[in-house]
């Protein structure tokens, strides 16, 4: 059809005409979607004069990147020159690089200052007390910039990822942005020792502390101002578990958490002490738990400030759903128990392994039927409730291995088929009372909760069983 048209003086168009109109058209949705679609891919880059992924709509310092340092003398200043040539070159917004020197005592503090004075935009910070912590509280609470981020001085993580880590922030979409080495499309070169220890460590975070950020000790993070001024008060630790308390406290405070995929190679150079900081970490993580059961951390009032609420309240379910979804969970519950056991049974021993894996399970089912049986989320008595689930699982426990006993205390040669049908008599019975008190200690609905979900029910037509 296209063939036929011709451009005359009556205005006509010409088939060329039209297949170089449609092909800009094309062009510039390409473009456009690219943008949105992959970070890296930007206007700018392909020889345009828009960028509407990183163009700033901020007036001030946008962004102010802290790289802490220790006794870092043989790769500060190749690292600086490497960060302020990259943010030169692919940064349209107004940044700053502030050295964070924390009681180095080889020539880091030489170096940091030569650097502040040669290149523009740099500028150096130091304390006499040392702490990776420390210096990243004082630099952001000293900073005037729209975002705050910081790196490791080594620059493990390729620095293609920073536009995607600061713009959800520059936005306003999130209020902290981190790199995950631990995402199905992260790209990580480390030995296998590090590895495990990282896996291992988000691992049992994720776990005890009921998070879903992936990679809490990634030297990558960002954080709008405004969010860093209401939480930093009330960050205790100043040392390596600095940015895991602050994400911790960030996400039951209902912050958005957005995660990028890095590529990241390990620096073999790195003097971290590994057991050290594991222990430190482990001490934090009890430390932090308590603070948020005992109400010292109001993350309520930093929710009801900053908090991303939902669109609309979530109703319970009805009790025959409940009941459902409880055994759902169970079913999960003793499959994941399963799986634990066989993996853990022949490093640990079998008490061991057996212990662990309740100990985890129980920690699973609870946040489970909080979340999936009771319809509960939010952090409102978040670990108050996992401390009554873990009541419940023990009280359980304790019914169903004791009946053994009771049973050969009465009849000491009691054939294996009694045996198994008082173990299935006490697990009926352990089964019904870890569903009662559940609903009606563990997740009690107040009376105002169970009033409004007795008026949306009534108006949907539902039994309000």
């Amino acid at each position: 059809m296209f063939e036929k048209l011709t451009l005359t003086t009556d205005g006509v168009l010409s088939s060329t005409y039209l297949s170089w109109a449609l092909a800009k058209l094309w062009n510039y949705l390409v473009l456009t979607a690219g943008t949105c679609l992959y970070p890296k891919v930007s206007l700018t880059s392909l020889g345009c004069s828009y960028d509407p992924f990183m163009t700033p709509s901020y007036g001030g310092l946008a962004l102010e990147i802290v790289v802490p340092v220790y006794n870092e003398e043989a790769v500060l200043e190749r690292s600086i020159t490497r960060l302020a040539e990259y943010l030169t070159n692919e940064m349209p917004s107004r940044w700053k690089i502030t050295i964070a020197d924390n009681a180095s005592t080889d020539r880091t503090a030489v170096i940091a200052a030569r650097l502040s004075e040669q290149l523009d935009n740099v500028g150096y910070r130091r304390l006499e007390t040392k702490g990776r912590g420390l210096a990243l509280r004082d630099a952001w609470t000293a900073s005037d910039a729209k975002v705050l981020a910081y790196l490791d001085v080594d620059l493990s993580t390729d620095l293609a990822a920073l536009p995607p880590l600061v713009a959800p922030l520059l936005s306003g979409h999130s209020d902290i942005s981190i790199g995950t080495r631990l995402g199905q499309n992260s790209r990580v070169s480390r030995g296998p020792k590090r590895e495990f220890i990282s896996r291992s460590y988000n691992f049992l975070l994720r776990r005890t502390m009921q998070v879903r950020f992936s990679d809490a000790q990634c030297g990558f993070k960002a954080i709008r101002a405004d969010v860093a001024k209401r939480l930093l008060p009330h960050i205790e630790d100043n040392g390596w578990f600095f940015d895991t308390e602050l994400l911790i406290i960030a996400e039951r405070s209902g912050l958005r958490i957005h995660e990028i995929p890095v590529d990241w190679v390990d620096d073999p150079d790195s003097r971290v002490d590994i057991k050290q900081t594991a222990l430190d970490d482990v001490k934090g993580m009890v430390r932090v738990a308590g603070s948020l059961i005992n109400g010292v951390i109001p993350v309520q009032v930093i929710y009801a400030e900053l908090g991303r609420r939902p669109i609309a309240p979530q109703s319970r379910p009805s009790f025959f759903g409940q009941v459902l979804r409880f055994g759902l969970v169970g079913v999960a519950s003793t499959l994941a128990f399963a799986l634990l056991y066989l993996v853990m049974q022949g490093p640990l021993g079998s008490q061991e392994a057996n212990f662990l894996s309740l100990l985890l399970t129980a920690v699973g089912n609870t946040a489970a039927n909080r979340r999936f049986t009771f319809g509960i989320s939010g952090p409102e008595k978040l670990f108050t409730q996992q401390i009554q689930g873990f009541v419940v699982f023990l009280l359980a426990w304790m019914l169903t291995s004791s009946s053994l006993v009771v049973l050969h205390s009465l009849h000491p040669d009691a054939a294996p088929n009694v045996e198994l049908l008082v173990l299935t008599t006490a697990n009926v019975l352990a089964t019904l009372m870890r569903f009662v008190l559940l609903r009606l200690w563990v997740f009690r609905a107040s009376r105002t909760t169970g009033m409004i979900t007795r008026i949306r029910m009534a108006h949907a037509g539902k039994s309000v069983l």
